[in-house]
């Protein structure tokens, strides 16, 4: 084999090895273009009751992880955040465990002016999969809660 030939097939084999590893980083689009599907209500289903969204939140400048709960449809703040969640569900107990929210994140900035940086739906078995992107903050689903009827 020549020169030239051991630098053709040199060349072949490093474009396929490129080509084969470009494959894992294309596969790995931004996340926030990943699109979840609303979760479907069944006709058997009752009227839900109003849920209490379980939340875990990190302010990565000071490293203080928060637990918080956020009532339907009732804004509550973690630092400089506004977290709204709209509805939590959570898949019964014999089917694949997974706990899904759809949230409404504002920003508000020192003049009270809100900025949205999140409104979709997180996954808390995939929180990589849609993501707040926020460079102080950190907030990802953890669980769904029904109040019991009468304890408030």
């Amino acid at each position: 084999m020549g020169k030239k030939s051991k630098t053709f097939a040199v060349l072949g084999v490093a474009a396929l090895l490129a080509i084969g590893a470009g494959a894992p980083a294309s596969a790995q689009e931004p996340a926030a273009q990943a699109s979840v599907p609303a979760p479907e209500a069944s006709a058997e289903e009752p009227q839900a009751a109003k849920s209490i969204t379980i939340l875990r939140a990190l302010d990565k400048i000071t490293a203080r992880i928060s637990e918080l709960e956020a009532p339907d449809n009732e804004p509550i703040r973690f630092g400089s955040l506004s977290i709204q969640a709209r509805t939590c569900r959570s898949e019964p107990p014999e089917e694949k465990p997974e706990t899904y929210a759809f949230l409404e994140i504002d920003d508000i900035d020192k003049s009270g002016a809100a900025t949205r940086v999140f409104s979709g739906w997180m996954l808390a078995s995939s929180p990589a999969l849609n993501p707040l992107e926020h460079p102080v903050y950190d907030v990802w689903v953890i669980s769904c809660r029904i109040p019991e009827e009468g304890v408030s």
